[in-house]
């Protein structure tokens, strides 16, 4: 029988992780930094908040995506 991981709460790592990595992306845009370092950041921002969505899916019983 397989256990639910713990649930996150907001002041988890991992959410602030991903908090951080859109302030990092909304500043780089605003600051003008290349398309390609905006976009870098985007991705990596994305993957964060995709990866904690997954776990509290996972964690509240869901479906959550593929554990790495």
């Amino acid at each position: 029988m397989e256990t639910k991981p713990p649930f996150l709460y907001p002041d988890h790592p991992m959410y602030t992780d991903a908090v951080q990595a859109w302030k990092r992306h909304h500043e780089a845009k605003a600051s003008g930094a290349s398309a390609e370092e905006v976009e870098r950041l985007r991705m990596i921002a994305e993957s964060q908040c995709q990866a904690v969505t997954d776990y509290q899916l996972k964690a509240l019983g869901g479906l959550g995506g593929p554990v790495h």
